[in-house]
């Protein structure tokens, strides 16, 4: 049986000391729900904190709780008073919630509810390190846990790991405000898998990745270190029939008779969300009072049910908003309401189940928007409790909702004069209309619904660890690593053919800056002082600068991917004298006009090619940029016997016929080689790697589809690859 380990902020168990004696309540939220609907081959555990601070309990109150949560599959990490108030209320709440709905004046950046956050974390580890075994999958959930992935990554390596985000991921204009901001996402990229609700917010992610902490991503795939991480949407969904069939529940049907006999008919719009400052409540209510100004028609025809769910109500903000818009309802109230007419019924409480589909039942149109929400319910459980079709969502663009529910009346959670229009809207649909809409996305949510949610998610961790798996195969083994090191020893005529950047030394800001380090000058002079060595490098750099690098060691050079060769005379000869560079005349007004335009590029030329940077350019322009120059340049070099190459970071316009492939192959037909080596990085070098013979050791540096024969991850690794081959010699 396959364990699946969760790991949230909560446990499934809320509990509660009274008198001496401890009460557990069961939570009905969705992501238990949605796990409880797993198949019966997953062994579920849950970790998190129980709900009651350490200073309650005693030690044997410990041991009784975990005896009493291990029957249900779970197990409690144990927080003081301290860490819930920096840790949760503090770092969570008051930094990480407002930043990541886009209210940044309401942000506090406290170093000490970092340091508590980071020290939680660490407990959560602890804890799960304590049942974890090896093929187990761990879910981590949600902002209050993001460093959580990596701490546990660091102690169990090829450990199963999904991440998921309940809320919004802010752009990175916003995210970049956080002070401990390469920290979370350090922590978040020990998983295999991220996901979000929508895709707005995994885009927002890769941006901020890109460019905080240097990861491009191809379709939403991260090469992490040595590790691919999937980046995806998974909209979270409801429990669909449950909501399709409350209405039958002889509890919700004496709900929904004692509203309609208190309105009658009148027309019912309702609101229902936590008091909140996202969810935009006062500003629905100044809409209502805005529509009722403009509509008297609709004065004593038409009832707001508005529920605010209590929230943090110790906070001072949350006491404030609460004053607001009990003041709002009272203004709204006496200014459109009479006797026998109450325009807005406003419940300031926690609502049962049979209470709240008793109002998705009578209400002919939801309004619900928040001014940011991660996904919000609310709304997809009103669609699926209108069976016979007949009521109309009104919904905030800003929800993660909106991208599913396309078929309600979106509108913009700021303007009250688009609420009001909506709102009348609403009211006059005709009812084929509204069953059509609703028809719509009932189907949807039927198909996507909580259990597909949770199962598409941890299948998705798993095909991620194949892939893994995949490129793992290719990455060079410790057998072939010993066999190389022994035919390495036997051998008397060895090649080696080295790519430079990227290989043998890691890339820069600048090209110029690139320059070789003392660790790999003393490999590359050990390798060369060995008689049966032939070590050759092979760059797509210019010749000048390989002169000014590596002239002093006993190697030879390629430059500019073949055009250039110097052998043992350190003289340098072009491959083909007849090749013409007239073409660059044309090209480098072309290059240089996208430089000024693109601040952190620069054009680098050589003899036979020219080359735009672009690693120190705003990631997104520079990518505009790249594809509007490849276009360009295309159509100025149709007719000439030039190339365009994309690069890391870089688009190289070079003669065509010049390759590193071509430029191996004078040395490949030399000698009888018995021992070659072949390193490279990126594309220019599968040229290389193509040609060579099939004994040949060829490895690609990175991840990623290649015609070498193995991967290393890093040009480190290849370092030490180098360094046991002499080692071993």
């Amino acid at each position: 049986m396959e364990r699946l380990v969760v790991i949230a902020n909560r446990l499934p168990f809320s509990l509660t000391k009274t008198n001496g004696e401890f009460h557990f309540h069961s939570s009905a939220g969705g992501l238990a729900v949605g796990l409880s609907s797993l198949p019966e081959s997953y062994e579920r555990l849950w970790i998190g904190w129980p709900g009651i601070a350490n200073e309650k309990l005693s030690g044997e109150d410990k041991d009784h709780i975990r005896e009493k949560l291990a029957a249900e599959h779970c197990m409690p990490v144990f927080l003081s008073r301290k860490q819930i108030e920096h840790y949760y209320q503090g770092f969570c709440n008051e930094t990480i919630w407002p930043l990541f709905h886009y209210f940044p004046t309401r942000t506090i950046w406290e170093n000490r509810f970092w340091q508590v956050y980071k020290q939680v974390n660490h407990a959560f580890c602890r804890e799960a390190l304590k049942i974890i075994k090896p093929g187990d999958r761990v879910w981590v959930h949600d902002y209050q846990l993001m460093l959580l992935p990596q701490l546990l990554r660091e102690k169990i390596a090829d450990l199963e790991i999904g991440f998921f985000l309940h809320i919004p991921w802010p752009s990175f204009e916003l995210f970049r405000l956080l002070p401990w901001r390469e920290d979370i996402l350090n922590g978040l990229l020990g998983a295999d898998l991220i996901g979000f609700h929508t895709y707005d917010y995994v885009r927002h992610f890769l941006s901020s990745v890109c460019r905080i902490v240097g990861f491009e991503h191809t379709l939403g795939k991260l090469h992490v270190n040595n590790r691919i991480v999937r980046v995806d949407a998974f909209p979270m969904g409801i429990a669909y029939d449950k909501y399709a069939q409350a209405e039958h529940e002889p509890d919700v049907r004496d709900e929904v008779k004692k509203i309609v006999g208190t309105i009658g008919k009148r027309k019912i719009i309702i609101s229902i969300d936590r008091l909140d400052y996202t969810k935009g409540i006062p500003e629905r209510l100044e809409a209502f009072d805005l529509f009722l100004s403009e509509n008297p028609q609709y004065k004593g025809k038409v009832t707001l049910i508005l529920v605010a769910v209590p929230s943090r109500t110790d906070v001072q903000d949350y006491q404030k908003l609460r004053q607001r818009l009990e003041h709002l309802v009272g203004r709204v109230n006496g200014e459109h309401g009479s006797i026998g007419y109450v325009p807005v019924w406003y419940l300031y409480r926690f609502l049962s189940f049979q209470e709240i589909t008793a109002l998705y039942n009578i209400g002919d149109v939801a309004l619900v928007t928040p001014l940011r929400d991660g996904m919000n319910l609310i709304a997809k459980e009103y669609i699926a409790s209108k069976t016979d079709g007949d009521g109309v969502l009104i919904l905030g663009e800003m929800t993660g909702a909106a991208s599913e529910l396309g078929e309600a009346l979106v509108v913009n959670a700021n303007s009250k004069h688009a609420i009001v229009q909506a709102i009348k809207e609403a009211l006059e649909m005709p009812l084929p209309e509204k069953i059509e809409r609703n028809q719509f996305m009932q189907q949807r949510l039927r198909r996507y619904d909580i259990a597909r949610w949770s199962h598409d998610f941890v299948e998705a961790i798993q095909d991620v660890k194949k892939v893994q798996e995949e490129f793992a195969v290719r990455k060079l083994p410790n057998n072939t690593r010993k066999e190389m090191k022994t035919r390495y020893a036997q051998a008397s005529k060895r090649l080696f053919m080295l790519d430079y950047d990227g290989t043998l030394v890691g890339f820069r800001g600048k090209p110029s800056q690139a320059g070789p380090d003392e660790e790999i000058l003393t490999l590359l002079k050990k390798l060369a002082s060995d008689k049966n060595n032939s070590v050759v490098v092979v760059s797509g750099r210019d010749k000048h600068t390989l002169d000014n690098w590596l002239s002093d060691l006993d190697i030879r050079l390629i430059a500019e991917h073949g055009a250039w060769i110097q052998q043992t005379d350190r003289q340098w000869k072009h491959v083909d004298p007849t090749i013409t560079t007239k073409w660059k005349d044309v090209i480098r007004p072309i290059l240089e006009i996208y430089s000024d335009r693109t601040p952190g590029s620069l054009v680098e030329e050589k003899d036979f090619s020219l080359v735009w940077h672009y690693r120190r350019a705003e990631p997104d322009l520079g990518y505009v940029r790249t594809q509007e120059l490849r276009v360009a340049i295309s159509d100025l070099t149709a007719n000439l016997d030039v190339g365009v190459f994309e690069g890391s970071k870089i688009l190289e316009i070079r003669q065509l016929g010049i390759n590193k492939g071509r430029a191996a192959e004078r040395w490949l037909i030399k000698e009888s080689w018995d021992f070659i080596l072949t390193a490279g990085d990126d594309y220019t070098d599968e040229e290389m790697f193509a040609v060579m013979p099939h004994d040949a050791y060829s490895i690609k540096v990175g991840i990623g589809i290649s015609k070498a024969r193995f991967n290393v991850d890093t040009v480190v690794e290849f370092r030490t690859l180098l360094k046991e081959l002499l080692k071993g010699g």
